[in-house]
C-alpha cells in the first residue's frame, strides 16, 4: 500500500507498518532483547506479547527463539491485521499469530513460559496526543497502563516462567506497586540509557514467581554519538546491523 513500507526487522525478516504513525522502536528492540537473553534459545516454549501493535516485539522474539510458539493480542484491529500480513510474510504463520481483542478482557487462555508487553507510558490527560494514526493509543493508556498489563501477565505466566515489561523511567514506582499487587518478584531491572551521561529513558524489568533483583545498564550510544559495544551485541543478537548507516 501506498502509505506503508516494508521495513528491516530481524535476520532476513521484515516487517509491515505505517510511513505516518506509531512504528517500532529501540523500546520494542530491548524488549526482545532483555526478555531472550537468558533462555535457551532452541527451547519450545510458549510465549505471549500483550498488546502487540505490528508484532514487532512478537516478531523478534519469535526470531531469536526459532522452536517458540508466540501469541500476541491487539486491541486496533487494522494493526493486528497488519501484524498477521507481517507473520505470513515471514512464514511462519503455523507458530505465531495475533488474537483479536483487549488485554484487560483476559482472551488469552493457557499458560506461558515468557510474557513481554511495552504499555503506553503516559495517563490520559498528561500530554498532548498525537494526531498520528494508532500513536495515541500506543503512548496513551487508553486500554490500561502498567498495573493491567503486569496483572493480566502473572495469571498467564507458568509458575517458572518469566515476564519482561517495558516502561517509561518515570514510572517505577508504578511498576514496583503493580508487581506487588500481582505477587511478583523482581529479578532484573534494565536501565536503558540513550546516551552516556544522560538519564535513563525507559527500563526493561523482568519479574518472576520469585527471585532477588539485579540491576543492569544498557547505554545505546557513547558522548560522541556512536553506538556502544554493548548495544552492538544487542543488534547482533537480534540479526541486525551492528553499525550504524553512513
Amino acid at each position: 500500500m501506498a502509505d506503508e513500507d516494508l521495513c528491516f526487522l530481524a535476520g532476513d525478516w521484515r516487517l509491515f507498518q505505517k510511513q505516518r504513525g506509531h512504528r517500532w522502536s529501540l523500546d520494542d528492540l530491548v524488549t526482545a532483547w532483555v526478555a531472550t537473553r537468558s533462555l535457551d534459545l532452541a527451547s519450545p516454549l510458549r510465549a505471549l506479547d500483550l498488546g502487540c501493535g505490528l508484532g514487532s516485539v512478537l516478531l523478534m522474539v519469535a526470531w531469536r527463539l526459532p522452536n517458540a510458539d508466540v501469541t500476541g493480542i491487539e486491541a486496533q484491529p487494522d494493526r493486528a491485521a497488519m501484524g498477521r500480513r507481517s507473520i505470513a510474510y515471514n512464514g511462519v504463520e503455523g507458530r505465531c499469530r495475533i488474537v483479536d481483542g483487549d488485554l484487560r478482557d483476559d482472551r488469552i487462555t493457557g499458560s506461558f513460559e515468557l510474557v513481554t508487553g511495552t504499555p503506553p507510558y503516559f495517563p490520559i490527560g498528561t500530554g498532548t496526543e498525537s494526531e498520528k494514526t494508532h500513536a495515541a493509543p500506543a503512548r496513551f493508556e487508553h486500554r490500561g497502563g502498567v498495573e493491567d498489563y503486569l496483572a493480566i501477565a502473572a495469571r498467564r505466566v507458568t509458575p517458572t516462567g518469566t515476564i519482561a515489561i517495558c516502561t517509561s523511567a518515570l514510572e517505577r514506582d508504578r511498576v514496583a506497586n503493580g508487581a506487588r499487587s500481582a505477587a511478583l518478584a523482581h529479578r532484573e531491572a534494565w536501565a536503558i540509557v540513550p546516551r552516556a551521561g544522560k538519564p535513563p529513558l525507559v527500563y526493561v524489568d523482568v519479574l518472576a514467581a520469585s527471585g532477588t533483583l539485579e540491576h543492569h545498564e544498557l547505554v545505546v550510544r557513547d558522548r560522541e554519538g556512536t553506538w556502544t559495544a554493548d548495544f552492538q551485541r544487542v543488534r547482533t543478537d537480534l540479526g541486525m546491523p551492528s553499525t550504524a548507516p553512513r
